[in-house]
């Protein structure tokens, strides 16, 4: 009661005070508050990385001509921006700017410098305030790596505490760094409602430990398909080609990204009858198809696919069964090295059986003493893999050695 009271006469004193202003000073203070500067709202943060190109990302409060400029060393004499279709990007909030052309295996400069958009008059663009990052670093992939270190969350499901809990605690030998490069391996999110969802939960996170000087990939998970902003999520990370399934390779290792969809039939009620995820894993099995058969594929000298949803030891949901109808003859021909997944919240290795000819990895939930965190240590001649629980147990391992293929 006593703090009822209190809060009621100190309502009335405001009250009060403003009674006695004139009309005027009582109506600005009623007014809407200044509006708020421009800012960098996240980033920024690297992707799709390659030997001799990388994509830089951030988001800006208004909308913004944006550009990088970099350099290799210590310069950044070199200024880079996106266009499309002949006309410079402009007027927008998220940049995606990629540094093609530069040299492998070398340390790079950059900083990101965004000018605020105030408006048009016929052909003339007016624009405000220019705001610029500190100096940042990257290092390219080097051409012929003998070596790199990666690691796996999945399952994170909007606690993004779980980011610099696991990395601090397990990514870490002494004071460096046992990674160079991240993968986030689906349902990141539970219902992707807005972009503050994913600044907050993901890249936020992610600049501020790694994500300015190391790229990270986003997986979609089957939760990454729901929600009202599912549709835009593409918007704020980058692709080959726009496309959640491709191939890459790094160092020994070529990549496989598939993207498992949703674990429910196309025509759930959850989606409206808006989902059409059967054929779209029918077109990523004869993307695959091709995939096995190209020459980096073959001449890896180690394949390793990652998948939110394993084809095999998930259950027995739709999307679980139609990946393994569709992928698993596949990948059993392409005889692949070893597959990284989630989704099961349930963290565990698998040998190869009669099903699958390769080994499984599936990583734990996003609940305290669920969670864990993959490392990769690939070389020439093996793949190490150690999967860490967040109480720093050992809870998974598989040591692969280089196969005559």
């Amino acid at each position: 009661m006593l703090s009822d009271r209190r809060s009621f006469l100190e309502k009335m004193s405001q009250i009060g005070a403003l009674s006695l202003l004139p009309m005027a000073a009582t109506n600005a203070a009623e007014a809407a508050p200044v509006e708020e500067k421009n800012h960098f709202v996240a980033g920024p943060y690297l992707q799709n990385m390659g030997s001799n190109e990388v994509t830089i990302m951030w988001i800006t409060h208004k909308n913004c001509f944006s550009w990088v400029e970099y350099g290799a060393g210590t310069y950044t004499s070199k200024r880079e921006f996106g266009y499309n279709n002949g006309l410079i990007e402009a007027n927008n909030r998220i940049n995606k700017i990629t540094l093609t052309n530069l040299a492998p295996g070398t340390e790079h400069k950059y900083k990101i410098v965004s000018t605020e958009v105030l408006g048009y008059k016929g052909s003339k663009v007016e624009f405000g305030e220019t705001i610029a990052s500190p100096l940042y670093g990257f290092k390219t992939w080097g051409q012929n790596e003998d070596e790199f270190k990666m690691v796996v969350f999945n399952d994170i499901h909007d606690r993004p505490q779980i980011i610099p809990q696991l990395l601090y605690r397990h990514g870490y030998t002494g004071n460096t760094k046992d990674y160079d490069f991240v993968v986030f391996n689906g349902d990141c999110f539970d219902w992707v409602t807005e972009e503050q969802q994913m600044v907050d939960h993901l890249i936020k996170p992610s600049v501020d430990i790694f994500a300015t000087e190391f790229p990270f990939l986003l997986t979609q998970g089957n939760h990454e398909c729901r929600g009202s902003f599912s549709r835009h999520i593409p918007e704020y990370y980058a692709y080959p080609d726009n496309k959640y399934y491709f191939s890459f390779t790094r160092g020994p290792v070529h990549f496989i990204v598939l993207d498992s969809g949703e674990d429910k039939t196309d025509d759930s009620v959850e989606y409206g009858g808006l989902s059409a995820f059967d054929r779209y894993r029918e077109v990523q099995k004869k993307w695959l198809e091709k995939e096995i058969e190209s020459p980096e594929f073959k001449k890896a000298d180690f394949r390793v696919l990652l998948i939110h949803i394993s084809p095999y030891h998930s259950g027995d949901w739709h999307g679980t069964m139609h990946c393994r109808a569709l992928f698993g003859p596949v990948l059993n021909k392409a005889r692949i090295d070893l597959q990284i997944s989630g989704h099961t919240h349930r963290y565990m290795t698998h040998e190869p059986d009669a099903d699958h000819n390769w080994p499984i990895v599936i990583g734990g939930g996003p609940l305290e003493g669920k969670r864990t965190l993959i490392k990769l240590h690939a070389t020439r001649k093996q793949l190490d893999l150690k999967m860490i629980r967040d109480d720093g147990e050992l809870v998974g391992k598989f040591l692969i050695p280089k196969k005559n293929k």
